[in-house]
């Protein structure tokens, strides 16, 4: 009992103290950028919005940084909730939201926009279908071969992403090299250069639907991570709940890259980092997990639009940060991954 009261105790010390360095986060995103702005001045243009004190402060905090904010703290919670829930779902701690082909789906979707000149929201929208589409042929597969294991999902994810690879390079080489292909390979790399509030405003009911459903069915999670038949045993329905964990963290992920582009490694490192934090426990992790998405995406979006002149794409950063980082997870954990 004694041990139990301790481990509440620090983790919700942990909670608090990550909630608190992400609000510092906020504050240091709000200020840093091409053009500095002191706290005071941030704090100023947040209260006085009706009679802004200063008209340009108040623009580049309300319109250019405070959606960027937002969108990368509901991006970065929204994958890295969707990988802890696919590991915990297919008992592997290596999978990510890629693994049911949402993200190169979604690629796709974009492409095409792209090549129809499409505007912003079409490319978004198309997007957020063909990632989902995917998923659904994907989930069809072990169906039509009648096996319902994880593996043959898995394979079955693998396969689909592998297709929409090759006609993601279809549609890369069929592009106009002076101008679609560029846009292609740059929303591939993602970015959150274009977030505004009617873009985030669109997919806040999925982020709140989804990533609320997850959170609420956490403890189930950890039942679900056992095998069919122990899973069985505690009275859980498997099939269904195990599909509604996959639908939910399947919408996140498709909303996020539909808004964000192709970001990779969150839903991987913060996932691990976590549960080695909270002893594999999900009833605990997943909230953890959320903060922590929040503040890396938002540490790497910070940077990419501050270390220099240009704005460089995120999923060249979190490829940067996040390997090494990995390596080092991996090394700490090579015991338990054998």
């Amino acid at each position: 009992m004694t041990n139990y009261r301790s481990q509440q105790r620090f983790y919700r010390i942990l909670v608090v103290v990550a909630l608190a360095l992400l609000v510092i986060m906020i504050a240091a995103a709000l200020c840093v950028g091409r053009y500095f702005l002191p706290l005071t001045a941030v704090w100023q243009s947040l209260v006085h919005v009706a009679q802004p004190i200063n008209p340009a402060n108040n623009t580049i905090v309300w319109q250019l940084r405070l959606p960027r904010i937002l969108g990368a703290c509901l991006i970065g919670a929204s994958l890295s909730l969707s990988g802890g829930a696919y590991q915990s779902i297919f008992q592997n701690p290596l999978v990510s939201p890629d693994l049911l082909g949402v993200t190169t789906g979604a690629a796709v979707g974009a492409a095409s926009a792209i090549i129809w000149h499409q505007n912003t929201w079409l490319v978004m929208i198309c997007a957020f279908v063909t990632g989902l589409l995917t998923v659904l042929i994907t989930v069809s597969v072990p169906r039509f071969i009648h096996s319902h294991s994880n593996l043959t999902l898995v394979l079955a994810g693998v396969v689909v992403g592998g297709f929409m690879t090759a006609i993601l390079g279809l549609l890369k080489y069929i592009a106009d090299p002076e101008s679609q292909l560029q846009d292609i390979v740059y929303w591939q790399l993602g970015s959150l250069e274009k977030l505004n509030y009617h873009t985030l405003a669109m997919m806040l009911p999925i982020f709140v639907v989804a990533g609320g459903l997850l959170l609420a069915l956490r403890f189930r999670l950890n039942v679900l991570s056992l095998s069919d038949m122990e899973a069985q045993t505690t009275g859980v329905n498997v099939k269904w709940e195990r599909l509604l964990v996959i639908l939910c963290a399947t919408l996140l992920t498709a909303a996020a890259v539909a808004i964000s582009g192709t970001i990779g490694w969150i839903g991987l490192i913060m996932p691990h980092i976590a549960k080695l934090l909270t002893k594999q426990n999900n009833q605990r992790a997943l909230p953890l997990m959320a903060i922590l998405g929040a503040m890396f995406l938002l540490l790497v979006d910070t940077l990419a639009r501050t270390i220099s002149a240009g704005e460089i794409p995120i999923g060249i950063l979190t490829g940067l940060i996040g390997t090494p980082f990995f390596i080092g997870i991996l090394a700490k954990q090579r015991g338990h991954l054998t």
